[in-house]
């Protein structure tokens, strides 16, 4: 008789590369392996660090991201940016493979800032295909962005 393994043993994950959907026991995860996608051989987590995004990279890194984005406009002199770090950091690990997460300075970065009319900092962008679909402005609790990421996804 053939074993099979149940829906909790396995951990559904999109490639950030190609938006494949990829199917990975949670046993090879949690023992530290590093799974890569079954078509187009991209990690598959990346160990959840959020990406540097620019207005250099902001079309490859955002825009042509299969995952939805969550963007933290911040600045390095901005106490409240300071407060919602953290809280994006903690996001990228806690969502990698089902949302991209990046950072972009607006101080070096004032193209992309322009773009989405950002007027106040921090400010956390929901993009999809490059575009917004939702805006949270100002230090919001973690429960908060979470809530709003759900409803996207």
């Amino acid at each position: 008789m053939a074993s099979t393994s149940s829906v909790r043993d396995v951990e559904v994950v999109r490639c950030p590369a190609c938006g494949t959907t990829n199917r990975v026991p949670r046993v090879k995860l949690e023992q530290g392996l590093r799974p890569v996608c079954g078509r187009c051989k991209a990690p598959l987590v990346d160990g959840g660090a959020p990406i540097v995004v620019t207005d250099a990279t902001f079309a490859t890194s955002v825009g042509a991201s299969p995952l939805p984005v969550l963007l933290d406009m911040w600045a390095p002199w901005c106490g409240p940016c300071r407060m919602v770090g953290p809280i994006v950091d903690q996001l990228a690990h806690e969502l990698a493979g089902r949302v991209r997460v990046g950072k972009l300075n607006v101080d070096d970065n004032p193209a992309t800032a322009s773009r989405f009319s950002v007027r106040s900092i921090p400010t956390l962008l929901i993009l999809r295909n490059g575009s917004e679909v939702d805006r949270i402005v100002g230090a919001a609790p973690k429960q908060e962005i979470v809530r709003r990421l759900d409803a996207v996804l």
